[in-house]
């Protein structure tokens, strides 16, 4: 009887670990490849149905893939546009798998796209911004060249399966050996206005001063000869004065 019940229960072991090895769940954010041998199995390679599925053990294995949109960043990015100014470029993409067997053979998973599609955007970006001037893509016509990077991006991506939904330029600055040279040549600038501006309030100082001392000279000469107008009608009067009172 011992040997009995050792027996079901093993078989009950080994029935729940074939079990759950036949089982697997999708999520909402997920859909699945069912592969046997490296192949797509033949009526149901591929779920995008969230919920409980099932596969035949040990020889079927399952690859989740994610279902929703995604991001593809690529590094900072030197440019030569039109008008012949470097600019470094800092640029994403944003990207869906609508494919899932064709982006399991090609880049095997996220970490295989992200690397592929930063390698696309570059190149749609080298393209479309070498057509345009600094102007152009800082403000002028940043938008429409953005949708130009986008669509050529899009048309490599659907080699690996994906829509590129999305593009995106970050940030667009001056090389950054160019920038410092720009800064300094703008503090040289602003430093060189700035003495002018100190120099030419100085002049103006100078002036105001001078005609102030001209004024206090002019008034106390004025007063003074006032004064002594004043004193030689005082003394003048003075003989009149006395013999009147006297």
């Amino acid at each position: 009887m011992k040997s009995v019940s050792f027996i079901v229960a093993l078989l009950l072991l080994v029935g729940l670990i074939i079990g759950g090895g036949a089982l697997f769940t999708v999520s909402q954010t997920e859909q699945a490849i069912v592969l046997r041998l490296g192949e797509p199995v033949a009526g149901r390679g591929l779920i995008t149905e969230p919920g409980l599925h099932f596969k035949i053990p040990f020889i079927e294995n399952v690859v989740f893939l994610d279902n929703r949109i995604l991001s593809a960043e690529s590094p900072n990015l030197e440019v030569l546009a039109s008008d012949n100014q470097r600019l470094e470029v800092d640029s994403f993409v944003r990207y869906k798998i609508v494919d899932p067997l064709r982006f399991y053979q090609t880049v095997g998973g996220i970490l295989g796209a992200n690397n592929q599609l930063a390698s696309v955007l570059n190149s749609a970006v080298r393209r479309v911004l070498s057509e345009a001037n600094q102007q152009q893509i800082v403000r002028d016509e940043r938008a429409a060249l953005i949708v130009k990077i986008k669509d050529q991006a899009n048309l490599e991506a659907h080699k690996f399966g994906v829509e590129v939904v999305d593009a995106r330029i970050r940030r667009v600055d001056l090389p950054q050996q160019i920038s410092e040279k720009v800064y300094g040549r703008m503090q040289t600038e602003r430093a060189r206005e700035a003495a002018e501006y100190r120099a030419q309030g100085s002049e103006q100082a100078q002036k105001i001063r001078a005609k102030a001392d001209r004024d206090v000279i002019v008034l106390k000469a004025e007063a003074q000869r006032q004064a002594d107008q004043i004193k030689a009608r005082a003394m003048r009067a003075q003989p009149h004065f006395r013999g009147k009172f006297w």
